[in-house]
């Protein structure tokens, strides 16, 4: 038997390939020798890259279309969708130290080639419709701020791969530090707005309490999966994976519990900030919109222009617009680092980041401007939505996967996640298939 790198011994079909990220993989030290409060400070960063993911451009979509057509009843399922996020990428860790791994490598190695194959194609769908609602975010970002025309503003998203470029020769902790900035300016423009509208905030603690009418009414589920689709994304998980690998964990057992434990409160700290933008982008919508008896607003253009005359405060459109950009910017690091993993980790395959950057977003492009040139403005927000609802739908090959992985003793030996955090995640997995089928059913009964 070889040692944990792989083998059908240790449960894994072929031994543990050449890591995804090579160029940054276990290049941020982690010392014995520190205090316990230094290893853990070294660990921040990953989670805030995986909540970027949880508040893109996409989410904007479904949580304006959420807030002001049903008010504050969506909350719930942004509560919901963020405990499950918590838990699913508390899982993404456990596989990276336990294993080795990323998820992608880990299906690589787990099962047949038809199977991986197949799950690499639904991953990189995945991808492709994240950086649609990129496209289309910063594009509109773009348009509300600096007045360009949506089809020059979508062109322009393609120039983003400098950005990557740029960070990337930093080395990994200039992307965490860009990352977290970014994170701070979107939070403080969403506190202000916040303050402006003024919410019933009794109806917002209300509005964390589930309802039937969620799953029982068609328009509400539609819109409760985007939200799912938006916080709890499928190419998070490979991302997350990767990612905890540009620590070094140390070989030792009780170096890797202590690894997952603070690479777990990394990700748990920072998924409860993307609930708070979340929740405050709902939270917008439902006292801007829903409140004053605007129930239709799901563009982001429209809540833009919207803003000024309802709040009263010329800054909150610009706020808006400025935090846009900014959610924009920050998945279009994120999205380029799960790109990589997705590839490299599936099928060997390794491009230089500009390049992954540029196929991606090139792919991105084609639907985005087609829908802008042939619709404008008003085809942007379904587009972001179906995006979002795409995201959902390709949840389950991701996630089935990784609770089947940790769950396994024999590939990830005392790492093995605990019964009970099984049991809960094969809950999830089991809420989410259910979640889609009735999604589907709906959408073939409805045409």
């Amino acid at each position: 038997m070889v040692d944990g790198a792989g083998s059908t011994e240790t449960g894994w079909r072929r031994e543990r390939g050449e890591a995804s990220l090579s160029d940054v993989h276990r290049t941020i030290p982690v010392k014995n020798a520190w205090p316990a409060w230094r290893r853990a400070v070294a660990f921040i960063g990953p989670g805030y890259l995986v909540a970027v993911g949880y508040m893109d451009p996409g989410n904007w979509a479904t949580a304006l279309a959420g807030g002001s057509k049903f008010g504050y009843a969506l909350l719930a399922v942004a509560l919901i969708s963020n405990i499950m996020a918590i838990l699913l990428q508390a899982l993404a860790a456990r596989l990276a130290i336990g294993s080795g791994r990323d998820l992608a490598q880990a299906c690589r190695d787990a099962y047949p080639a038809p199977v991986a194959w197949f799950l690499w194609v639904m991953a990189e769908i995945a991808i492709i419709a994240t950086d649609v609602a990129e496209v289309i975010g910063t594009a509109i970002g773009l348009h509300l701020l600096f007045g360009l025309p949506l089809e020059l503003g979508v062109i322009l998203t393609s120039l983003d791969v400098f950005l990557i470029l740029a960070l990337q020769r930093l080395g990994f902790r200039a992307i965490e530090a860009f990352i977290i900035g970014v994170l701070v300016i979107i939070s403080g423009c969403f506190a202000a707005q916040i303050i402006l509208a003024d919410p019933d905030w009794g109806a917002v603690v209300r509005g964390f309490a589930p309802t039937t009418e969620i799953v029982t009414n068609p328009d509400m589920l539609y819109l409760a999966l985007g939200i799912l689709g938006a916080t709890v994304m499928p190419h998070n998980l490979y991302l997350h994976s990767g990612i905890v690998q540009t620590r070094v964990t140390g070989d030792t057992l009780s170096e890797k519990r202590e690894s997952l434990v603070f690479a777990t409160l990394d990700s748990s700290v920072a998924l409860m900030l993307a609930l708070t933008i979340n929740a405050s982008i709902l939270i917008l919508a439902a006292a801007a919109f829903h409140g004053t008896g605007r129930t239709d607003v799901a563009e982001l253009g429209d809540a833009h222009a919207l803003l000024a005359p309802i709040l009263g405060a010329t800054a909150a459109p610009v706020l808006f617009a400025v935090a846009l950009i900014g959610c924009g910017l920050n998945s279009t690091v994120t999205a380029t680092l799960a790109g990589q993993i997705v590839m490299e980790g599936f099928v060997g395959i390794r491009l230089k980041p500009w390049l992954r950057r540029l196929v991606t977003r090139l792919v991105a492009v084609v639907p985005a401007a087609g829908v802008t040139l042939a619709y404008g403005e008003s085809g942007t927000a379904k587009l972001l939505v179906l995006s979002q609802v795409v995201l959902s739908l390709q949840l389950p090959f991701a996630v089935i996967p990784l609770v089947m992985f940790t769950a396994s003793r024999r590939k990830l030996g005392p790492l093995v996640a605990p019964r009970w955090l099984t049991v809960v995640a094969s809950v999830i997995a089991a809420v989410i298939v259910l979640l889609n089928a009735r999604l589907v059913f709906d959408f073939l009964t409805a045409a």
